[in-house]
C-alpha cells in the first residue's frame, strides 16, 4: 500500500526542484546550446549542478571539454550517494540500472531518513521520479521561452532548492556523529572555495562523509533494516 505522505512529500519536492529546470532551459539556450541539445542534456545527464556548470562554462566562453570536466567533477558526488543507497534500497537488474539514473540530492535525502526498506524505496522512487518528470518538462519550457525568463536568482529558486534539501537532512543532525561530519565537511568546503575550481569543495566534503561512514560502518548496517512485515 502506498504511503500517501511519502508520495505527497516526493511530489512536492519534485515541484520545488523541477521548477528550477525552467531556469536551466533558458540559460542553456542563451549560452549557445540548441533546444534539442538542452532537452537531451536534461534527459541523459539529469543532475542539475553538473548541467548548470556545463552551460555556465560555455556561456563564459569556455570550451565544451572544460565544461564537461567541470560537470563531471560536480556529478561525482552522486557516486558517494550510490554507495550509501545500494545496500539500503537493494535493487537488482534493470531496476538497479533505472534507479541509478534517479540518484539525486533530493531522492537520497528522502530515502536515508526512512525506517524500513519499503519506505526508503518509496521515498526514493516518488521523489526521483517526480523530479525527473518535472525537471525535463520545465527544461523544455525554459528552452522555448529563452532569454525572456531572465536571471533565476530574481525568483529565489536557487535558494529554495538548497533550503528544501537542508530541511530534508535536518532530522539526520540529531545524531552527534552526523553533526560532526556535517561540521567537518562544511568547514573543509568553505576553506577550499577560494583555492580550488568549482566542484572540488563539494567533492571534498563528500569524501569526508564517506570516510567517516567507512570508519563507523559497523555502527549501522543498512542491509539489516527491518521490513514492513517485521513491524508490530
Amino acid at each position: 500500500m502506498i504511503d500517501r505522505r511519502i508520495a505527497r512529500d516526493g511530489i512536492a519536492i519534485g515541484v520545488a526542484s523541477g521548477a528550477y529546470g525552467v531556469s536551466f532551459g533558458a540559460i542553456s539556450v542563451t549560452s549557445g546550446l540548441s533546444l534539442w541539445q538542452t532537452c537531451v542534456l536534461s534527459l541523459l545527464v539529469f543532475t542539475g549542478a553538473s548541467q548548470f556548470a556545463l552551460v555556465g562554462v560555455l556561456g563564459a566562453g569556455g570550451s565544451g571539454l572544460s565544461g564537461a570536466a567541470t560537470g563531471l567533477l560536480l556529478g561525482s558526488r552522486n557516486t558517494l550517494y550510490g554507495l550509501r543507497l545500494a545496500p539500503l534500497l537493494d535493487f537488482s537488474g534493470v531496476r538497479r540500472l533505472t534507479a541509478a539514473h534517479l540518484v539525486l540530492d533530493e531522492s537520497t535525502a528522502m530515502a536515508i531518513n526512512r525506517d524500513t526498506r519499503e519506505t526508503a524505496r518509496a521515498g526514493f522512487l516518488w521523489t526521483g521520479g517526480a523530479v525527473f518528470v518535472l525537471w525535463n518538462l520545465a527544461t523544455l519550457l525554459g528552452a522555448v521561452a529563452g532569454d525572456r525568463i531572465g536571471d533565476p536568482r530574481t525568483y529565489g529558486l536557487d535558494a529554495a532548492v538548497g533550503g528544501a534539501f537542508l530541511a530534508l537532512l535536518w532530522p539526520r543532525l540529531r545524531d552527534p556523529r552526523n553533526r560532526v561530519v556535517a561540521a567537518l565537511g562544511a568547514a573543509l568546503a568553505l576553506c577550499l572555495v577560494p583555492l580550488t575550481p568549482a566542484g572540488v569543495p563539494v567533492l571534498a566534503a563528500g569524501v569526508v562523509a564517506l570516510g567517516m561512514g567507512l570508519l563507523t560502518r559497523d555502527a549501522v548496517d543498512p542491509t539489516e533494516l527491518p521490513s514492513e512485515s517485521d513491524l508490530p
